[in-house]
């Protein structure tokens, strides 16, 4: 299945990618990509270490002629996101990603590819493995656990690299060079709950949303796709207002960087309202169909019976819990003033899980605005302690701000109307980017990020371009010939 990528042109890069999804590399588990990545540097005889936060660091002298050209810095994350359709079974820890091709594209066997952002860590090996691509000294960076708090790219001290510029290898639309992003913050909320015992003449049921779109909760929160956990606690607030539902469990989403894309619930109801309560969720579905029909064309809720439990969750806390959920903001908070079409600030809420007598919730919050967001973080910590939680802030980040007249965005700009023969897009994105926090330690480095074409990323419908990466790497190689020379 993975064989066929490696006949892909260009070969030296597809293989790479191939050698590297057969690395187990989910985020907070990169212990073995990071023995992969020091194994790969010195098996070339490169200059390779390993800082103190797991980051790789192999560096490369310039090819003849290119000697007095400035350092260039080639970065890109080592982990990946992890998810997996509900009919798959994989283990991340222990298995390396399944590859096929579909036409022009390369996708995953029902879990997400990790072309977000293995094509850039490949693409980075590749010129560090030639011996017949031009190119000033490189400095190649290797970050560790971008998708889950940027910690590697927090971790980076000064003085590690000696880089004028760094390449950000890490934007998913090939027509794109990024010079900004957003910041993001991780919003918590956990608690417990006191229960009551399961009354008589009830039945149980479990309700599933499954089938939604999902998506990267930075990239795609401006496309309106339904959010599962919201979409679950619209139903169990009906449910419960019209027939006294009562919850025993709620589980949705994964991670908080993915548009969540399925929720269980399991409820408990008087046998006598039966018919009605599952006449509800059968509207309820048509109705989630046609309002969510352009953005989540797969949306399924079902409901079936269960085995009655021993225990309910309390009455009072169930009101307040439904009642938070529903107050959280999810999706666009404010548009950008001052960049039409670019979210400013969001919130997704990626997490619940109600059992046992605890419960969690997680969101994370993205503005390209530090005080903006504060301020809505604030606000969702506000709404989740209004209902007994015990809430907290952490793993705050910042954002990148844009510097269109640094020489570097001028260069690559320049070069792309050239090759390609139009204007390449100048702009700034709603996701997390690790150049906001790398420049805190390398303030006078020029940066820049792009990529090919890559789709459906945080979720298992992620696929990359085949004609893209081809495009993107040519203008990668015409970069590297015109790095400028020192002062």
């Amino acid at each position: 299945m993975s064989s066929n990528v490696r006949n892909l042109e260009p070969k030296e890069l597809w293989n790479h990618f191939a050698d590297l999804n057969e690395v187990p590399r989910p985020s907070k588990m990169e212990k073995k990509v990071i023995t992969f990545m020091i194994d790969f540097g010195k098996s070339l005889g490169l200059e390779t270490h390993k800082d103190d936060s797991g980051n790789v660091i192999i560096k490369k002298n310039a090819t003849a002629g290119m000697e007095n050209k400035v350092v260039l810095a080639l970065q890109s994350h080592l982990d990946m996101v992890h998810q997996k359709n509900a009919g798959t079974s994989f283990d991340f820890a222990t298995q390396g990603i399944e590859m096929l091709i579909e036409g022009d594209w390369v996708k995953a066997n029902g879990t997400t590819l990790g072309a977000d952002n293995g094509i850039g860590v490949a693409s980075i090996m590749t010129i560090l493995a030639s011996k017949d691509i031009p190119h000033p000294a490189i400095e190649a960076l290797f970050t560790i656990d971008e998708e889950t708090g940027m910690t590697g790219a927090f971790g980076l001290k000064g003085g590690l690299l000696n880089a004028k510029i760094m390449l950000n290898l890490d934007t998913e639309d090939d027509h794109e060079l990024t010079i900004g992003c957003a910041g993001g913050v991780d919003v918590s909320a956990n608690g417990n709950y006191s229960s009551d015992p399961v009354g008589e003449g009830t039945l149980a049921f479990r309700i599933a949303i499954s089938g939604l779109t999902g998506g990267h909760s930075g990239m795609d929160i401006h496309k309106g796709r339904g959010n599962a956990n919201k979409l679950m606690n619209r139903l169990l607030y009906l449910a419960a207002k019209q027939y006294a539902v009562r919850i025993n469990l709620i589980d949705g989403g994964s991670l908080r960087n993915a548009i969540p894309r399925e929720s269980i619930a399991d409820v408990v109801v008087v046998s006598t309202v039966e018919n009605e309560l599952l006449n509800l969720i059968k509207t309820q579905e048509q109705l989630l169909k046609k309002e969510y029909q352009s953005t989540d064309p797969n949306l399924s809720v079902t409901i079936k019976p269960i085995v009655l439990p021993d225990s309910i969750i309390s009455q009072q806390f169930q009101n307040n819990f439904l009642r938070s959920l529903y107050t959280c903001p999810n999706g666009i908070f404010r548009m950008s003033p001052d960049m039409e079409g670019l979210v400013q600030t969001s919130n997704n809420l990626a997490r619940v899980l109600l059992k046992d007598g605890t419960y969690s919730l997680q969101c994370l919050t993205r503005s390209a605005v530090e005080s903006e967001k504060t301020d809505l973080a604030q606000a969702i910590q506000c709404c989740f302690e209004l209902a007994g939680a015990s809430v907290t802030l952490s793993g705050s980040y910042p954002g990148w701000i844009p510097k269109p007249e640094a020489p570097i965005v001028k260069l690559m700009s320049n070069l792309y109307k050239e090759l390609f023969r139009e204007d390449a897009l100048v702009d700034a994105c709603h996701a997390g980017l690790e150049c906001g926090i790398l420049g805190t330690n390398y303030p006078d480095v020029e940066m820049i990020s792009f990529g090919p074409n890559i789709t459906g990323a945080h979720s298992p419908d992620e696929k990359v371009q085949i004609s893209s990466v081809q495009k993107y790497w040519f203008f990668l190689l015409e970069t590297l010939k015109r790095i400028p020379e020192k002062h």
